[in-house]
């Protein structure tokens, strides 16, 4: 049985998308080993990830403006080599400098992924499959994440860690023929230009119109809440609630296996239900919020705490796909490339302001007021989505009373 268009997209952009987490999370386990051959401190380790992270995170945007004027294909193909083989390169460092260079490279290859998919997959799925298509590509990216540190902590006691990141680098190599072999059922936007007939926008307009902000915001919120609960849970649970080690950080594996699932309950939704977006993503945002302080009001409730960590996470990730196809409903024609650079930058940005204020707050003798600060941002969140929303939809309407006359 032939697999459908839409279906043969997803699985090309979801496999792109899939090794740029894979790559990303699977550095962090060879701290250790690293240490051990190159004989450098943790701070230097720790470089390492966060400039592959702060490079993808830099580049997000102006690739997008790229991806906007020149198309997503081509950026894709590249962008897919150069994370890839950067990764497999590293297997060949004879000094520690070598290692942070490539993940720079490799950063820059990843910076490309968010852009490019995003475009492609709004001008090549069809309009009644969005929500899942998005919901795969969410799917995809978080399952490489969640698979890479054991896949990588096998392969190197198995082989070795310069063989094992051989191995996974080169598996980009496959996945780029299979682009460029299928690469004429992944279609570009329409870029909007005078020639089409279209209305020309500023890059600054498309960017820093009030609803874009806000869904910057959005992003950021989100991602500073679930940071968060990712880095300190399991320290909460053991110092405020007293549970063993192994409890806390089973919690901790139910909430991100919520939030993987939920994605794809926020797929299904969307293209069932287009026009409640924003109340299903309210909803279940307040509702995470809500189960998150009940773990941190609770008396302690022993293994119960996995059923409402895993409701917290679910209720958060299936609220996940409805804010990518409100920011895509909120982007100008032909700026998707950008507005999606720019914005899924608050995301690792998020995620690296997060740990430090938290973890001043448990310094000062207050983890009990961690999971009350997560519960704080998801609200603010979504009152940004909302605003956001409410802005995009007073904008249109100001325009079509202007063009009416």
């Amino acid at each position: 049985m032939a697999l459908s268009r839409s279906t043969r997209v997803n699985i090309l952009i979801g496999n792109g998308h899939f090794l740029s987490h894979f790559y990303v999370i699977c550095l962090p386990p060879l701290i250790l080993v690293w240490q051990d051959a190159f004989h450098v401190t943790f701070a230097q380790l720790g470089l390492t990830a966060m400039m592959m992270s702060g490079t993808t995170a830099l580049l997000q945007t102006p690739v997008g403006f790229l991806v906007d004027r020149y198309g997503a294909r081509p950026f894709l193909v590249g962008g897919t080599l150069l994370m890839s083989l950067s990764i497999a390169a590293m297997s060949q460092a004879t000094a520690f400098w070598q290692i942070p260079l490539l993940a720079v490279l490799s950063g820059m290859g990843n910076s490309v992924v968010h852009p490019a998919d995003y475009a492609i997959l709004s001008a090549s799925v069809d309009p009644k499959q969005m929500g899942k298509s998005f919901a795969m590509h969410t799917f995809s990216g978080n399952l490489g994440g969640a698979i890479a540190p054991p896949i990588i902590a096998f392969l190197t006691v198995a082989i070795g860690w310069r063989s094992a990141l051989l191995l996974v680098g080169l598996l980009g190599v496959p996945v780029v023929i299979s682009i460029l072999l299928q690469s004429s059922i992944l279609q570009d936007q329409v870029r909007v230009t005078a020639k089409t007939g279209g209305p020309a926008i500023h890059w600054r307009e498309a960017l820093f119109s009030r609803p874009i902000l806000l869904f910057f915001t959005f992003f950021l919120l989100g991602s500073m809440a679930g940071g968060g609960v990712q880095s300190w849970l399991v320290t909460i649970l053991h110092t405020v609630k007293g549970m063993d080690l192994r409890t806390a950080s089973t919690a901790l594996t139910a909430y991100m296996v919520g939030m993987t699932s939920g994605v794809l309950v926020g797929g299904w939704f969307v293209d069932r239900y287009r026009k409640y977006v924003l109340v299903f993503a309210a909803s279940l945002t307040c509702l995470s919020a809500g189960v998150m302080l009940a773990v941190n009001w609770l008396p302690p409730l022993g293994v119960g705490v996995w059923a409402l960590t895993f409701i917290a996470g679910t209720a958060l990730g299936a609220s996940r796909t409805p804010r990518d196809v409100m920011l895509r409903d909120a982007a100008p024609p032909g700026q998707i490339g950008k507005v999606f650079g720019f914005v899924s930058a608050g995301l690792p940005l998020g995620g690296a302001i997060t740990p430090v204020p938290f973890g001043y707050l448990i310094d000062k003798g207050h983890p009990e007021l961690v999971l009350v600060l997560v519960a704080v941002l998801l609200l603010l969140s979504m009152f940004c989505a909302g605003t956001a929303r409410a802005s995009k939809r007073a904008a249109d309407a100001a325009g079509a009373v202007a063009a009416g006359d």
